[in-house]
């Protein structure tokens, strides 16, 4: 599956930016998704995910009450609305795709497919 993020940008702190991630190739019900973000000098981190339903997500502490994931699978698109942005929230952020076969996860190296990823900058 061929992973395409967008709606990165420069946000000034306590604002609000939407990233979408449009899958192709194959059927986007089939996978989990998820969004990870890696700031300069770090390790990539899981951010959010979601079951291939939507049914169960997942947030990483610093984000939980800020961003919300969402999937419409009749898009084939996975989308994280993210408020409240703060400094600390600047990275590269990256959409993954993970095989429904297993469960949904929030570690990197169980998911299969990656978007190329889109910059988000929070300015203070």
């Amino acid at each position: 599956v061929q992973l395409q993020a967008s709606g990165g940008g420069l946000v000034q702190a306590g604002g609000s930016l939407r990233l979408s991630c449009t899958a192709s190739g194959r059927t986007f019900s089939d996978y989990h998704m998820g969004w990870f973000r890696q700031a300069p000098g770090k390790e990539r981190d899981v951010v959010a995910t979601i079951s291939w339903s939507g049914g169960i997500t997942y947030y990483t502490n610093s984000v939980k009450g800020r961003f919300t994931i969402s999937r419409d699978n009749a898009k084939n698109t996975v989308v994280l609305q993210m408020n409240s942005l703060k400094p600390e929230d600047t990275a590269v952020y990256y959409c993954a795709a993970k095989l429904k076969y297993s469960g949904a996860s929030s570690y990197k190296e169980e998911y299969d497919y990656w978007g190329q990823g889109t910059l988000v900058t929070v300015s203070s």
